[in-house]
């Protein structure tokens, strides 16, 4: 693992905004609550136009970073923490439509103590009915992969889903990758391995960093002592049909990064053909990722 003892104590937190609304302002309002620490927080906007980030940026700890065009998530969360200095060595990548619980992120600092060797730490995610969300799963694999994909709208229980997603009473664990929807990062870890990939504009860039985070020698850890609560698609929801195709490219992409050479190309081209069937049935059935 690559060293870096330059790094001080301090915690920030970025935000990918893109049209956040009103959500904005209740997740400034409730990460007041979340800890008792300063807090520095950096808002990466992709070209939103409703004003929000412009209202958050009058906070005190807020600090606006205006990218002028939408250039994804794991993007513009990497350009987010190059603005801050190396006094932050814990920063929180998360949604802007999630509310913290009272006490959450110090929770979730707590649980970063006991892991010397963790460099991504995630809560329990619940929505707004209080279903867990399952945001510590197994890393993908074509077994697994191949069998949530066919059958995990039609067969929610299948075996293949149910390993994958690990959903079982929430335990403290290790897992294979966290959601970025809410992720805290020992910035060491996070730099060692360069941040987010570039490549991937929106899903699986929170699974592909997990995957070369754990073959660096980092852990991924699920802290369900720590809980916030995730809206859940409020920026999608504009462009759903631009989602689901960034969903299959970046699935796809996953899996051909991980599966090279001769061999695996009339494997990879069945997979690839088989995401566009699906993408073209979700479209015009209006799904969501």
């Amino acid at each position: 693992m690559t060293e870096h003892p330059s790094y001080g104590d301090g915690l920030a937190v970025v935000t990918v905004t893109y049209f956040p609304g009103e959500t904005l302002e209740r997740f400034l309002d409730t990460l007041e609550k979340a800890t008792d620490r300063e807090v520095q927080v950096v808002v990466a906007d992709n070209a939103s136009t409703d004003g929000a980030p412009e209202r958050a940026a009058e906070r005190e700890n807020v600090r606006l970073l205006s990218i002028g065009e939408n250039v994804g998530y794991g993007t513009a969360a990497n350009r987010g923490i190059a603005e801050l200095d190396d006094s932050f060595g814990w920063v929180v990548v998360v949604n802007p439509d999630l509310e913290w619980e009272p006490g959450s992120l110090d929770a979730l600092l707590e649980v970063a103590k006991r892991w010397p060797r963790g460099g991504a730490f995630g809560p329990l995610i619940h929505d707004l009915d209080g279903t867990v969300y399952p945001s510590a799963r197994l890393l993908p694999s074509f077994g697994r992969g191949i069998g949530h994909a066919v059958f995990g709208k039609v067969w929610p229980g299948n075996p293949w889903t149910r390993a994958y997603r690990q959903e079982r009473t929430p335990v403290e664990r290790v897992a294979g990758w966290l959601s970025g929807s809410c992720q805290l990062f020992r910035r060491e870890a996070f730099d060692s391995v360069g941040g987010f990939d570039t490549r991937y504009f929106m899903y699986f860039e929170d699974t592909d960093l997990g995957d070369r985070l754990a073959k660096s020698g980092w852990l991924n850890v699920y802290a369900p002592s720590a809980s916030v609560m995730h809206i859940g698609g409020h920026s999608t929801s504009q462009a759903s049909a631009k989602m689901l195709r960034a969903h299959h490219e970046s699935a796809y992409r996953y899996l051909a990064d991980r599966h090279r050479g001769l061999r695996w190309k009339p494997v990879l081209a069945v997979i690839k053909l088989g995401l566009a069937l699906r993408l073209k049935l979700e479209i015009r059935r209006g799904a969501t990722p």
